[in-house]
């Protein structure tokens, strides 16, 4: 794991980081909620990622400055799965899944699901096209030959089961991937 300088991870209900990840400059975690970021995720500079947000509907008052009872916060979860690339300044707001080998461009919003292996952009992001998956897939296991396996893998989401009971790698949008050794 790569956090870079300026780095900001706010306080959460969890926050689970896996294996070769790279967290970088001005990124920033925040809202409360739950997040998990599966094996090989990359996270570009000035990314920000809130698993919660003031409700701004008029349910109560909003910003941090308030007595919590007087405001109204939505608290949510994001799941990021393995091997997602996530470009510079992209904002992912709370409750998504994000599904493996997905991609975003710079200045993306993501408000919803992103299903597995396709490039995303716009605002709100958009598929673009597919992402090629098995170059990728071969680089993992090549990598994994040469240094061996983590202790601890982050690449499936029964390792988070209870936080985010009704996903898995696929966000609900195709087939299931072959489950971690």
């Amino acid at each position: 794991v790569i956090i870079d300088d300026f780095v900001f991870l706010g306080p959460h209900q969890s926050l689970t980081v896996g294996n070769y990840i790279h967290l970088s400059s001005h990124l920033s975690i925040v809202g409360g909620g739950k997040v998990y970021l599966s094996d090989f995720s990359g996270f570009s500079t000035g990314v920000r990622i809130l698993s919660g947000t003031d409700d701004f509907s008029g349910a109560g008052l909003t910003n941090s400055s308030i007595p919590a009872e007087l405001r109204s916060v939505q608290r949510g979860s994001v799941w990021v799965g393995p091997h997602v690339a996530i470009g510079a300044n992209v904002v992912i707001l709370p409750n998504v899944c994000i599904g493996e080998g997905a991609a975003v461009v710079a200045g993306s919003v993501v408000s919803r699901d992103l299903p597995l292996w396709g490039l995303y952009g716009g605002w709100p992001a958009r598929r673009i096209r597919t992402r090629p998956k098995e170059l990728i897939l071969q680089a993992q296991e090549e990598l994994f030959a040469r240094h061996g396996l983590p202790e601890q893998r982050y690449l499936d989401a029964p390792g988070v089961v209870g936080l985010f009971p009704a996903w898995d790698t696929t966000c609900g949008h195709g087939e299931k991937p072959a489950a971690a050794d």
